[in-house]
């Protein structure tokens, strides 16, 4: 039976207001992520999700509900003990060329966490670079330049690389594609799924493109208003949702490929 590395109960998120009242971020969340899978969260902006990952990484505490790693829970951790679970839990963020330090080259950026928790020595770090650049589709010769001489892909490669270095079990990606063109996503949506097929890697991917989550993996969970509003899989697909929020970004791929199509026409008959 397949291990389940990651376990959110009832996760709920008030934030309180002047008024007196409060604002509702996440109502009653639940779900379970096993080792080796890839599962996206969608929604549109203001569902929820991005409170979620706050979460889930520890940035803000639920004002109810429980986080479990390994069946060990998250909020019973002291200070020391998150820290060391750190590495085991890494995060790439929306904007690649702002979660990079301009004025550190690749190499550096890449081997930082490793000098953080003290790990190989400082020829090794170097090794190890080159070894993560490979990895994520780079030449070694990046590990001497800055993230301005790189493209917004590359710089997610980068930012990969770095995320990778301390072995995580589980990726957690907030957004990671949504400030690359099409290209640039595509290209690192197959570096993630190769990844977590080669490596056995945990992935939680959380989005709003449905289109692209789709081409990660069929697992996915639809947050409407702080809520789980859907869960899709394999068995129950997005040709066979049934919320109409679901159904309305079903509706959006498809409108989107008639664009594209339509384009495609339009420059053939220029």
């Amino acid at each position: 039976m397949t291990e389940c590395i990651l376990e959110a109960k009832n996760l709920t998120k008030h934030y309180p207001l002047s008024n007196g009242q409060f604002l509702s971020a996440c109502n009653s969340i639940s779900f379970q992520l096993k080792k080796g899978q890839a599962m996206g969260i969608i929604g549109e902006s203001g569902s929820g999700k991005s409170t979620l990952v706050k979460m889930l990484m520890l940035m803000t505490h639920p004002t109810e509900g429980d986080i479990f790693f390994k069946n060990n829970s998250l909020l019973s951790l002291n200070r020391s003990e998150v820290k060391q679970l750190r590495p085991k839990m890494q995060m790439i963020f929306q904007s690649p060329q702002a979660s990079l330090n301009p004025r550190m080259k690749i190499g550096k950026i890449i081997t930082e966490p490793l000098s953080n928790y003290q790990r190989y020595s400082t020829k090794e770090r170097k090794n190890k670079a080159k070894e993560l650049l490979e990895m994520v589709g780079l030449p070694a010769i990046t590990a001497a330049l800055y993230p301005h001489n790189l493209s917004g892909g590359q710089c997610q490669r980068v930012s990969i690389a770095r995320a990778l270095s301390l072995d995580p079990e589980i990726l957690i990606c907030d957004e990671a594609t949504s400030a690359l063109d099409a290209s640039s996503q595509r290209t690192i949506m197959g570096l993630l799924k190769k990844l977590q097929q080669e490596k056995r890697l945990t992935i939680l991917f959380v989005t709003h493109d449905l289109a692209l989550i789709h081409e990660l993996t069929p697992d996915i969970l639809v947050l409407h208003k702080g809520r789980i509003i859907e869960q899709l899989s394999k068995t129950h697909s997005i040709f066979d949702s049934a919320h109409p929020c679901t159904k309305n970004l079903v509706k959006g791929i498809f409108s989107l490929k008639e664009i594209k199509e339509n384009l495609g026409e339009r420059r053939m008959i220029i």
